[in-house]
Formats: structure tokens, C-alpha cells, sequence
């Protein structure tokens, strides 16, 4: 049994999950750890073995915890790693843990326009850095101009945009790497024309998602010329279920929890999903939800 270094923060064994991720489901971590600032991570995670896996957790909202949970180290980012700072006027500096809202937020009141999209996205600014995240036709790498990164091995880089070499939700951030902050870049904008924007986003949002079930966001990635959606709608997939999960009849890209899905009965829906749409149209749907740890207890 491996034993674990002392922290400042929460280190926690066998810690439940499926409170900290948007489905509300999924199994336990075998160690929990909430930083009580960077030094404290940054010594926490140099000092256990190299061998040990480690990932970090945002809003946990495009994330499926299956039912055996995960192994190794689970970090979660609190209060210490959400502060917004304006390095000059069209420049921010945003610690991995803040909430895309309160970026945006901050955006606004400093006057700097393109971090709207943010808003819409549930999700921290490690996961926008990791998984490229996008929408209302921006992505995270266009307004990236880099990351400062804790590596599997205890030490702190900075990567540049090009250096983590972005393409459709995706980045080339290494296994195990936590982003503790992110510089982004936008353009001058007055205050009240950046609110107006992310007023008619949120809207959008609001009448187009369901946003106030258990959801995990967009399942699929869109796929070459078409959108994830249409394909699932045109499959008869709208409404599917597979337990107490369900293909929303809402939006039909976005799975949601009516109840006590377990994790593997989310997952699984989504594979009949992906079977249906293939046998439809030929196309092979990619998961853009992130599907972590062991598959069963």
C-alpha cells in the first residue's frame, strides 16, 4: 500500500464522485486530493510515484465516471486556482479551476470581446485547455496564447498554443498534466455589446439544450460536413433509453440521467446510439465525452 504524503489541502481514500460530475453517477476515486494552493499540489504531486495515474477534475461536466471508479489521484481545483487576472487590455491570465462564466465575466468588465463563448461552455478552463472546448462556432485555440502546466513528474512548463497542438476537441496536453493556468487574448469591445452577445448565446442555450437535467453536454463530436445530432435524430434515436438513461428528447447529442442511471447504463446507451447510426447512415459517431476509469466494481 502506497503511503500518500502529507498536504495542506483534502486528501480523501475512496472518495465518491458521482456528486462532483453532472450525471450524478459512477464510482469512487481511490485517493480524492483538493490543493489548498499550488505549492501544495505542486509538492503533492512530485513526491508520489510516477506510476501512480493522475487526473484532474473540472465541473465534471462532459465526463461519464464509470461504475468501478478510477485509480490512482483525482484533483480537484477549488477557490485557489479561479482567480481572473488582466495582463493588459485585450489580455487575461485565468487560473485552471475558474468557471467559464466567471472568465467571461471578467472579459466583459474589462472591456475584451471573443471570450463570449465561454459562457456557454460547463465547464474550467482546464477542461477548455485539454479538450479544445468550443462552441457557437469558437474554440478554445483561437484564443489561447498559452498554459502553464503541471507535469506527471512534478514539474512546470508553459506550452504554447502551437505546442499543444489543437485540432477538433482535442490537444496533445500530456497524460496526467494539470493546467493550472491559461493566458487568452481577445480584441477591444465595449462592455454593454459584449453582454448583449452573451445574452443571445445563453438564450440560444436555454431554448436549444437541456441544461437543467443530468446531462453531460454535446455526447458526440460532429462528424465530417453534418452535425452529430441530425445523424442520432435521423437513427430514431430521439427519446431512446436504456434503464434511467435517455437519448433527450430536446437535443438528441445530449444523454441525460432521469433518475438512477448508473454510469454503465449511460455509456451503453450511447454505444446503442453509436450501433443505430451506423446501421443508418454509415457514419461512425466519436464520443467527445470523456469516459474515465474502471468499468466495473
Amino acid at each position: 500500500m502506497t503511503e500518500m504524503p502529507s498536504v495542506r489541502g483534502k486528501l480523501k481514500k475512496d472518495a465518491p464522485l458521482a456528486k462532483l460530475v453532472w450525471f450524478k453517477a459512477g464510482g469512487h476515486a481511490d485517493w480524492l486530493f483538493e490543493p489548498a494552493d499550488r505549492d501544495d499540489l505542486v509538492e503533492f504531486i512530485a513526491s508520489i510515484p510516477e506510476t501512480m495515474p493522475v487526473m484532474a477534475l473540472g465541473l465534471g461536466s462532459n465526463m461519464i465516471i464509470r461504475d468501478g471508479g478510477v485509480e490512482g489521484v483525482v484533483v480537484k481545483l477549488g477557490k485557489a486556482f479561479a482567480s481572473v487576472e488582466k495582463l493588459d487590455d485585450v489580455t487575461l491570465k485565468c487560473g485552471g479551476g475558474a468557471h467559464g462564466v466567471l472568465v467571461s465575466s471578467a472579459a466583459r468588465d474589462a472591456g475584451i470581446g471573443g471570450l463570449e463563448f465561454l459562457r456557454s461552455i460547463p465547464g474550467t478552463v482546464g477542461g477548455f485547455v485539454r479538450m479544445n472546448g468550443g462552441a457557437y462556432g469558437r474554440e478554445t485555440c483561437e484564443i489561447l496564447i498559452e498554459a502553464e502546466v503541471l507535469l506527471r513528474d512534478g514539474s512546470v512548463r508553459t506550452l504554447s498554443n502551437e505546442e499543444l497542438g489543437y485540432s477538433y476537441r482535442h490537444s496533445e496536453l500530456p497524460e496526467g498534466a494539470i493546467v493550472l493556468s491559461a493566458t487568452f487574448r481577445g480584441h477591444p469591445e465595449k462592455p454593454e455589446a459584449i453582454q448583449a452577445e452573451m445574452d443571445r448565446i445563453q438564450e440560444a442555450r436555454e431554448n436549444s439544450q437541456p441544461v437543467r437535467t443530468r446531462t453531460g453536454g454535446s455526447t458526440f463530436k460532429n462528424p465530417e460536413g453534418g452535425k452529430a445530432w441530425e445523424h442520432v435524430d435521423a437513427a430514431g434515436c430521439r427519446g431512446l433509453t436504456r434503464g434511467d438513461a435517455q437519448v433527450s428528447e430536446k437535443h438528441c447529442n445530449f444523454l441525460i440521467n432521469l433518475g438512477n442511471a448508473s454510469a454503465s447504463d449511460i455509456e451503453q446507451l450511447g454505444e446503442d446510439v453509436r450501433d443505430k447510426v451506423k446501421a443508418h447512415s454509415g457514419v461512425e459517431l466519436e464520443w467527445e465525452i470523456q469516459r474515465v476509469g474502471r468499468k466495473s466494481g
